[in-house]
């Protein structure tokens, strides 16, 4: 994360993708190996407190991972540590335990965007607004199956991401490892199994890149409309705690709106690294170790950008008087917008 982490990601997310959290999960992924192979190691040798994150990191430059030095000192208390993983199977396993905390905290983020949602489209099932195509009115909508489309989109993008497969990894120095180990080190973990070692198929990372790049969609297209519908001439909503500004005191921007399509940008750029390269025969040199920060970016900044939509919704405030201001010369039919709104909320109480 940046120096700007604050301002995007709220603390929790932030403390699941730091460095400490990766320590603890690279320890627990060790403590692991160890319980499933057998080895009699005490629990007090994985102690995140034992280890120093940046330490490690600046020694592991030399062997581009911070597994190396972490084994080396892992060894220097305990002889039979690491054996038989490989960093791989080491970092993978973290970056699905870091992931998987992550995943808890976003999702909450998406359910309290999502219920704010649904109480926008009952709320509103009636209140007449512009339909608007290519920016220009077109036909009379309501502002309650504007938020019903808002809220599939949320729920979609939750249900992806809540299904989405983080599983452990144990194939060893080229992936031939028995595979029933990895087993075992997933119902060690409470992790979901491959079927064989991931090292160089990274479908759980592109996945999780996919996951996430459609989390962040959702929150965009809520900040981007919510942004275009509180511009002063329009004037059919705002946030009832908009930002300010440094040099005009009048403004009160629709800022979470606008966080969240901020979020979202750092989330597509993140994603793309672990959806997108290639990873060579056995294992990768350089795609696999720009997955790291990169997972750790897209974890926080779709939280970041889920946060930044339920501020905004849970806070919106509907000019409806503007709104039928703005359609009263357009001609159409709105019979159908609550049966929209029904649909839309049915599907989302059928996933709650």
């Amino acid at each position: 994360m940046t120096t700007f982490a604050a301002l995007y990601v709220p603390a929790p997310l932030r403390a699941a993708v730091s460095d400490d959290a990766w320590l603890a999960a690279m320890l627990e992924a060790e403590r692991a190996v160890a319980t499933v192979t057998g080895a009699e190691i005490s629990d007090d040798v994985f102690r995140p407190e034992l280890y120093d994150i940046a330490a490690l990191s600046e020694e592991g430059r030399a062997d581009t991972n911070p597994v190396v030095p972490l084994a080396r000192a892992l060894r220097e208390r305990a002889a039979n540590a690491h054996a038989p993983a490989t960093s791989q199977d080491i970092l993978d396993t973290a970056a699905m335990l870091v992931a998987r905390n992550a995943r808890t905290l976003i999702l909450a983020e998406l359910d309290g965007a999502a219920g704010a949602c649904a109480e926008l489209a009952e709320a509103h099932r009636s209140t007449v607004m512009a339909g608007r195509t290519l920016l220009q009115q077109a036909q009379p909508i309501t502002f309650g199956a504007t938020a019903a489309g808002w809220l599939v989109g949320l729920v979609r993008a939750r249900r992806r991401l809540a299904d989405t497969i983080l599983p452990a990894q144990l194939g060893g120095p080229v992936g031939t490892l028995d595979p029933e180990l990895g087993e075992r080190l997933a119902a060690e973990l409470g992790m979901d199994a491959k079927a064989t070692p991931w090292h160089a198929n990274r479908a759980p990372m592109a996945g999780l890149g996919y996951a996430l790049d459609a989390v962040g969609a959702a929150c965009a297209k809520i900040g981007l409309d919510v942004v275009l519908l509180a511009q002063n001439e329009i004037g059919e909503l705002s946030e009832r705690e908009g930002g300010g500004s440094s040099s005009m005191p009048h403004k009160r921007n629709p800022a979470a709106a606008v966080l969240a399509r901020a979020c979202a940008r750092l989330v597509y750029a993140n994603a793309s690294v672990l959806t997108a390269g290639e990873h060579e025969l056995q294992r990768a040199a350089g795609t696999w170790q720009a997955e790291w920060p990169a997972l750790s970016a897209a974890l926080a900044f779709a939280g970041g950008a889920a946060a930044a939509a339920r501020r905004s919704l849970e806070g919106l405030q509907v000019h409806a008087d503007r709104m039928a201001a703005n359609a009263a010369e357009l001609d159409g039919d709105i019979g159908a917008a609550d049966a929209l709104v029904e649909r839309a909320l049915a599907y989302y109480r059928a996933q709650a």
